[in-house]
């Protein structure tokens, strides 16, 4: 399968469908927000080239990064065929949208209901929730490329 163009990172069409996959195995409960900044944080992942991420250079590899990968590629819900709607969103943040607390967030955290998010996860600064997930940002002298 071929580059699709524009795009912030290279991916073939599979990648799109994975990392569509992933949006919503990880924050489908979020809705269509709160997948899109799912994404921005896997984005975000093959661009910083920093602390955890150094050498992931494709969707296929953050993906399925281990360890320091996503909880969801180890359920079933996963592996199920990427929806459209999915693909469209995952299109979306490949163009470079990013969206508000995710814009330069490298992890994501969902703790347990009715918790605070913690201002700090693995040493990262919390910047902000969106619903049931908390988003966590490097430092632009830790990370340049992602700000």
């Amino acid at each position: 399968m071929g580059q699709i163009a524009p795009s912030i990172v290279a991916h073939t069409e599979e990648e799109v469908k994975l990392l569509a996959r992933l949006m919503r195995a990880e924050a489908e409960g979020d809705g269509r927000l709160g997948m899109l900044m799912v994404g921005n944080v896997g984005v975000n992942r093959v661009i910083a080239d920093c602390l955890d991420f150094r050498g992931i250079r494709s969707i296929r590899q953050m993906v399925f990064q281990s360890p320091g990968g996503f909880e969801a590629v180890q359920k079933g819900y996963f592996y199920q065929r990427a929806r459209e709607v999915d693909i469209g969103l995952a299109r979306q943040v490949l163009r470079g949208w990013r969206y508000h607390p995710a814009t330069n967030a490298l992890w994501f955290f969902k703790p347990p209901e009715g918790q605070p998010c913690p201002p700090q996860w693995f040493g990262q600064w919390n910047v902000g929730r969106y619903k049931s997930h908390c988003f966590f940002a490097p430092t632009p002298s830790d990370c340049p490329r992602v700000y």
